[in-house]
């Protein structure tokens, strides 16, 4: 032995001996048992990959939770889109899929230049679908860590479940009205408050969505959003005028990790966003309009150029202008019809003022629907859209009986005229000389507004014409700062039929100056976004 091992003490020789040889025998466990680990890793991979391949593909849909194989790697997603992409060999079925973590070939969404979803960049692999498999999530079933009364101030919100009516008010609305009165607001939660209030409140037109039994289409998880809108926002709202803002994150943070629209829990968002993930991509609900085109739709975009002539365009004069325009009709009288103001993005908006209808006559717009005469008033059967305003207004002006339509194309200016002959239903034509042309008419139900990204709405409390309007902003008021919470209100609006009527448009038309207009009443005018109209007749059969 060494003089320098002589002067270290025995102990010390024998605890370092020691530790080198447990080193040694650990090392050649963990290398046992990493060769062990490896090959159970590769069973279980390879077994995986089995399970890619032998799995029904038909089971999925846009929305599925998915592992994923990627450069024999396995990721974890939702399906955003499902089809065969651009350049892609017919009948080769992809899956569009949102990463939880982030991939180097990943995209924002677009394959070949060709955008399919939104995401964030790197999160979105386009796959053979044969190469994805379903897995159960359990995030779905856990609530975000600030999800409790303290942060939402104390406000009871039950769950309540059954059937509860929309609520109905006739005269007086003090006694419903006040802060802490409906949906309250959370993290730029607006979009989504404003249009459930709208939709739910006051109004049973969109019910079928709370109560349709889910079926062989619909995603797994169809059953739980639909609970969750129905009992802890839908029915509270209507049973007590109040849903705290966690009962409605639970429907956002579904929606969020579900639907092909990504940022629904924190981003801000528009209503027809939020309809798109809800209504068409998890409720799989039936399209709202049916076009002449061919084409379905939930909503109505307005697609108009700009007249300088019109210094308040109402609803109606823009609808029928769009139909034109468009060349297109409904198939059918719908249950409720949502229109989207012309106007792009958040600030550019095509007028200055929009006067939206009360009573928005739809016969013009409906397909082989009995028409007026713009001329004597008897059943119409042609339609010269060169004529469009020059013998009355709107699309009614187009519409003419054989005599009529004969008298008016004798003039010089209009024998260049190409009328089309119209699709006249039988039953009607045989009893024409007996009951004048019935108009269809939709009711105004809800306003939607948007100022500076937020979103707040005007709605009708209850059915038929004398109903009173109130006004609802989600977040309305604030307790506290950073860790405080939103406090939401409605309004009582007595004179919001003023301004939708005859009297109140005169009045506007004169008008040089907005900022001379009361408070509600700009934000009507000024902002509107959305209007939802609904027929109370249709609603009984559908």
């Amino acid at each position: 032995m060494t003089a320098e091992l002589q002067n270290i003490p025995i102990f010390v020789l024998e605890h370092k001996w020691s530790s080198d040889v447990e080193s040694n025998v650990y090392s050649d466990v963990e290398d046992a048992c990493s060769i062990d680990l490896l090959n159970y890793s590769n069973t279980l991979e390879k077994n995986e990959i089995k399970k890619f391949r032998v799995e029904n593909k038909k089971d999925f849909m846009v929305g599925s939770t998915v592992k994923v194989l990627v450069d024999s790697d396995i990721y974890y997603g939702v399906i955003r889109w499902i089809g065969t992409p651009t350049g892609v060999s017919p009948g080769k079925l992809m899956a569009a899929v949102e990463l939880d973590d982030g991939h180097p070939l990943g995209t924002d969404g677009t394959y070949k230049d060709v955008r399919y979803f939104h995401c964030r960049p790197y999160k979105a692999i386009f796959t053979d679908i044969e190469h994805c498999s379903h897995y159960e999530d359990t995030k779905l079933n856990e609530q975000p860590a600030f999800m409790n009364n303290d942060n939402f101030g104390n406000m009871e919100s039950s769950v309540i479940a059954g059937i509860v009516r929309p609520i109905s008010v006739k005269g007086d609305l003090e006694s419903i009205c006040g802060k802490y009165r409906g949906i309250q607001g959370h993290h730029n939660s607006c979009y989504l408050d404003a249009t459930l209030f709208s939709m739910f409140t006051f109004t049973s037109v969109f019910d079928n969505l709370l109560f349709r039994p889910p079926n062989e289409k619909d995603c797994p998880q169809y059953e739980e959003v639909q609970r969750v809108l129905r009992e802890e926002i839908v029915n509270p709202l209507r049973k007590n005028m109040f849903v705290r803002a966690d009962r409605v994150m639970k429907l956002r943070t579904l929606l969020e990790k579900l639907s092909s629209v990504s940022g629904l829990t924190s981003e801000e968002k528009d209503p027809e966003e939020f309809l798109t993930s809800l209504v068409a991509q998890i409720l799989n609900a039936e399209p709202f309009l049916k076009l002449s085109s061919g084409q379905d739709a939930y909503h109505y975009q307005l697609f108009v150029e700009k007249d300088d002539h019109l210094n308040l365009p109402t609803v109606q004069q823009l609808l029928e202008q769009s139909f034109l325009t468009s060349n297109i009709r409904l198939k059918e009288v719908p249950s409720c019809l949502i229109i989207q103001m012309p106007r792009f993005g958040k600030s550019f908006k095509m007028y200055q003022k929009i006067q939206p209808t009360l009573l928005l006559d739809v016969t013009d717009i409906i397909e082989n629907s009995p028409r007026q005469c713009t001329v004597c008033g008897k059943l119409a059967e042609f339609e010269c859209k060169e004529c469009y305003g020059q013998c009355g207004v709107g699309l009614e002006s187009i519409a003419f009986c054989l005599q009529c339509l004969e008298k008016v194309h004798r003039h010089e200016r209009r024998t260049n005229h190409e009328p089309k002959k119209l699709i006249v239903p039988m039953e009607f034509a045989i009893l024409q000389e007996h009951c004048p042309v019935p108009r269809l008419y939709l009711e105004l139900s809800a306003v939607v507004c948007i100022e500076t990204s937020h979103y707040v709405s005007f709605v009708k409390c209850g059915p038929g014409s004398e109903a009173p309007w109130c006004f609802f902003d989600s977040m309305a008021d604030r307790k506290g700062e950073q860790n405080g919470y939103n406090i939401p209100e409605m309004v009582p609006c007595p004179d919001f039929p003023y301004w939708l009527s005859e009297e109140g448009g005169n009045y506007l038309t004169e008008l040089t100056d907005d900022r001379h207009l009361p408070e509600h009443a700009k934000r009507l005018l000024c902002d509107a976004y959305m209007c939802m109209y609904q027929s109370p007749d249709v609603m009984m059969y559908k």
